[in-house]
Parts: C-alpha cells; structure tokens; sequence
C-alpha cells in the first residue's frame, strides 16, 4: 500500500478537547487524590496542578480497586511553564475569582485555559471567541426568535450564551481575546463576576428574571500584549480578575520537546507519520529563540524582528515540513526552512525581510564558519530568502 492509499484509508482526525484527549489521565487522577475538593469540582486543586504540570515522570498508583483504569499512571506534562504560575491560577479558580491570562501571542494561554476548565469541571467547551464583532448575547443571553414570535418571552424562548450556562451548571466559561470585544461588551461581565448573577429582565415577574451562579462558576480570560489598547479593559472590569502573565518557554530542550509533541500530532491528525529530523527541528526552534529574544545562545546581538516569533508558529512550521516529508519526499527539509521563515517574519512589517537577512548575516553565518554542517547548508540557501 502506498502512502497515498495509507492516508486514504485513515481518515485525518479532528482535534479532540482536553478533556476527551485526556480522559484516562482525569479519570486516573479523579481516584487518585480523595483529599477535599471545592465546590463543583471534578479534581482536588493538586491534582489539576498534576494533570497541567505533569508528575515529573513519577508513576502514581491507585489506591484502591481501579476497574477499567490502570492502576499506575505516570501523567504527562502538557503546559511548559512556570509551575508556581499555574499554582496561582489554580488558587484563584478554587477562590471563585476570575482569572485573566495575559502574554505575546502564541504563549499557550488558550491551551493553559483549556486543560484548567476541563480539570476543574470536566468541560473546556463553555467558550466565547472575543472579536470586534461580539455582541453582549455572547456573554449573557439569546433569543430564539421563532419561540419568541410566537409566545413572547418564555423561558423556553431563552438562549443560554456559554457563560449562562456555566453559571447554572457551576462550571467554567472561558473567553477568548477578551480585548478584542467592545468594553461595552467586556462590561457585561461586571456584575457577573461580582453580583454572580445575571438578570433577564423580559422574564421580569417571574422565577426566571434572575440567574445565580451554582457554586463552582468562574471565568477565565485571556488575552494579547499585542492587542493591548485595542479595546482597553475598563477598571472596574480588571478589578474583578487576577491576572497572570505566560511567558515564552525559558528552556530550549523544553520547548524543542514541545514543538516536536505538537507539530507530531497535527500531522499524525493530517494522515501521515511525522519524519521531520531532529537536527532540523533543533535548527528551526534556534532561529525562532534567537529571534524573539534579539540575543543567540552564544551572545550575539540579533535585531528583533517585529513580529512575535512565537513558540506556536514553529510549531506551524514544523507541521509544514512534517507534511512535506510525507507528501512530497525525497528533498532536504532544511532546504524548506528559509522560505517558511520568511512567511512568518512577513507577516507585520516589510523591514523584516531585511532583519532575516541580517539574522544571516550574523548569527547563521557565524556558526557556519565555526564548522557546523547544518549551518553552513542553511548559510548557503542565504539567496533563497532574496
């Protein structure tokens, strides 16, 4: 059978949420800590830390009868940072407090948010994706207009946003790009994490005007340096939160480990095996560290680019030669990476081109006269980003 066929024959597969990507790990740590939980809450606060940080390769063990489930597990690390950050977060949701996640883009703060609600709640969906076209239905309520139309305001009639419904259910609603929204959008949140009710005043007279938070109910936001001032949150609105920022992955293994788990999974997900060489990830996720920090490893001044030369976009460079080696083998990957860069270094100001062009200049040409084959290969496609 061949690779085409093979790839036929396996349909891609969607990304699953975190809680059904990692269901035995919830389950396992669900009977692993028996200790006291908060209110509506699926795991102890230490196990979520457990399940975001991983068990430092320590395999936990049940204690008692585990029927289906293992009864050792070691429970992997899915968030790379730092461990006293997401302590904090997790000590903010236990308080019912809202927390808001802030950082450059590509930081992971969207997947921090995702595996912290599907540890604490069981559920990562209850999510508003913030834009410049969100209404306040997004954060509060609908209507369905047909059932309106035809009965006036009912209950039935009612459209629970993600929000409403995790305030019925005690659950967390997330908010994506929480800057991008209108303030007057953003506000609608105000009395909601700070009354923990919302009232529905079309229902005025009845049981269903007012909507109080089941125990467990908390928001977590997150939201771009880059967009900062985009949409400026009101004071009253940041009170209401705690903030926390996610930095870029301080360690180069760590973070070259992640890229790898990453892009493997997205093109194991596209139908092919994933064959990029270590050595070339190595050099992408150099280059990319180099880059955002305007310093190499070896001490070299690099001009920034102004782009965010993020962690998330080497991953979407790796899947690129993941899905090249597997589609369209035969050619040397690294031959692929200049022209990659230069599509993500493009993207904000054209003075960019130039500074890739500097980075070759200095750092790609520096190593490659200290005798490294792969960067010299990499100096000798210089023209390619011309």
């Amino acid at each position: 059978m061949t690779l085409t066929d093979t790839a036929a024959a396996v349909p891609a597969r969607r990304p699953l949420p975190a809680e059904e990507r990692h269901a035995t790990e919830l389950a396992f740590l669900a009977a692993h800590d028996e200790g006291p939980r908060p209110p509506g809450w699926r795991l102890t606060p230490r196990s979520v830390i457990t399940f975001v940080c991983g068990s430092d390769g320590e395999s936990l063990k049940l204690p008692g009868p585990h029927g289906t489930l293992p009864g050792r597990l070691v429970i992997a690390p899915k968030f790379v940072g730092e461990r006293a950050m997401v302590e904090r977060c997790v000590v903010t949701l236990a308080g019912e407090r809202g927390l808001l996640l802030v950082g450059e883009p590509g930081t992971a703060k969207s997947m921090l948010s995702e595996l912290l609600a599907a540890a604490v709640c069981g559920t990562s969906s209850l999510t508003v994706q913030g834009t410049a076209g969100t209404t306040e239905d997004a954060l509060r309520y609908g209507w369905n207009y047909a059932l309106l139309l035809a009965q006036g305001p009912s209950p039935e009639a009612l459209v629970d946003s993600p929000v409403l419904s995790a305030m019925r259910a005690g659950q967390v609603a997330r908010v994506e790009e929480i800057t991008r929204c209108l303030p007057e959008v953003q506000d609608a949140l105000v009395s909601i994490l700070s009354d923990r009710r919302t009232s529905v005043p079309e229902l005025s007279g009845t049981d269903h005007a007012h909507v109080a938070a089941a125990p467990g109910f908390t928001v977590i936001a997150t939201a771009n340096l880059r967009d900062r001032g985009v949409s400026e949150m009101s004071a009253a609105l940041k009170r209401r939160f705690n903030f926390e920022s996610v930095h870029a992955i301080p360690d180069a293994d760590a973070e070259t480990a992640l890229v790898r788990r990453q892009a493997g999974a997205a093109v194991e997900r596209a139908g092919a095996a994933y064959a990029v060489d270590d050595a070339v990830l190595d050099v992408l996720v150099t280059v990319f560290r180099d880059l955002r920090a305007g310093r190499s490893a070896e001490g070299w001044t690099v001009e920034r680019p102004g782009t965010v030369m993020s962690t998330a976009e080497a991953v979407q460079v790796a899947v690129s030669l993941g899905v090249a080696a597997a589609y369209l083998p035969g050619g040397d990957l690294l031959d692929l990476v200049p022209g990659h860069l230069l599509g993500v270094v493009r993207k904000d100001d054209p003075a960019d081109h130039a500074r890739l062009l500097g980075y070759w200049d200095g750092p790609v040409r520096r190593r490659a006269e200290d005798g490294s084959a792969l960067w010299r290969r990499l100096w000798d496609l210089r023209e390619t980003l011309r």
